[in-house]
């Protein structure tokens, strides 16, 4: 069985979907359907069931995924030692949410293509709040994600910048912004009074809901949304206050339309950074990129 329909059942593993997986290898749908079938009559068990609307691993395609994760790590590791110049090769598999790719990862991996040009960075795109549970489960190497409240002991996190919270609300003329307006005029914001739109999971939930509770205000939460940019972008559409980390705000707000909202009551800060497993900073590949994140943000060391 060949690495790349390894890599391909990885991916639909991963996804649970053959046509996110078929758009980002760049293959068709019946091609990524047919390397499957291929593994499976390889293996000799159902590896997924699906049906028109959904896919999921059974039980061997589970033990399987395993097995494809350990076999394609160990032929990384031979590539590398077999290296006869002794380049550095092979891949680091890399999450992060889609503004850390423009802002944050973008002069990183520029620094690390020119040091580490046999290096293949396999990124994997999502909310930032799944970052340091995909590290936890295997599924990705190292991932950009704001600092837990309470970090996992075998994992280590490199800050790479600072970032507050703030609150943001809608640019166009809208009932939501008058509201806003109308208390910012007055000196009061009555938080209770505005649909707000907050992170369903993460870090910025649990700092919002211990910041509510100590302001003791009731909110009238219009939505829970999974990643700060659909925050924003909902926001934009004027249907609520949102919450998101400044980093994201001026990255996506211009273009979508929102505006910070001023507070007096201050929102903490959040710590943005690289998180990995410590044991796999050992690793020539996952150390290559943490030793070039660092020196790319020297204020992290």
């Amino acid at each position: 069985m060949d690495t790349r329909s390894l890599s391909i059942f990885l991916s639909v593993a991963e996804t649970l979907s053959f046509s996110r997986s078929a758009e980002s290898l760049f293959m068709s749908v019946s091609a990524v359907s047919r390397t499957i079938s291929r593994v499976e009559d390889e293996v000799g068990q159902v590896l997924f069931q699906r049906d028109r609307r959904n896919v999921a691993l059974t039980h061997a395609g589970t033990e399987f995924r395993e097995f494809a994760r350990r076999t394609l790590a160990d032929w990384q590791q031979i590539q590398r030692s077999l290296d006869s110049e002794g380049t550095l090769s092979g891949e680091v598999s890399l999450y992060c949410s889609v503004t850390a790719s423009h802002t944050l990862l973008a002069p990183i991996l520029a620094a690390f293509r020119g040091t580490y040009p046999s290096v293949d960075i396999m990124m994997h795109t999502g909310d930032q709040a799944d970052g340091v549970s995909r590290v936890l489960a295997g599924q990705d190497e190292l991932a950009v994600t704001i600092r837990p409240l309470q970090l996992p002991q075998r994992m280590a996190f490199l800050p790479l910048v600072d970032s507050p919270l703030q609150f943001c609300m809608p640019a166009l003329d809208c009932a939501v912004r008058d509201k806003v307006v109308a208390g910012l005029a007055a000196g009061t914001l009555d938080w209770e009074d505005f649909p707000l739109i907050v992170p369903e999971r993460g870090t910025t939930k649990d700092l919002l809901d211990d910041w509510l509770r100590e302001e003791r205000i009731r909110p009238r939460i219009y939505a829970q949304v999974a990643g700060h940019e659909a925050i924003v972008a909902m926001v934009s559409l004027g249907l609520g206050v949102g919450i998101a980390p400044q980093l994201v705000i001026e990255a996506s707000g211009p273009g979508l339309g929102v505006d910070i909202v001023p507070t007096d009551r201050g929102l903490p800060g959040l710590s943005i950074g690289l998180a990995g497993l410590r044991n796999r900073l050992d690793g020539p590949l996952v150390s290559a990129l943490w030793g070039v994140a660092g020196q790319t943000y020297p204020q992290s060391l």
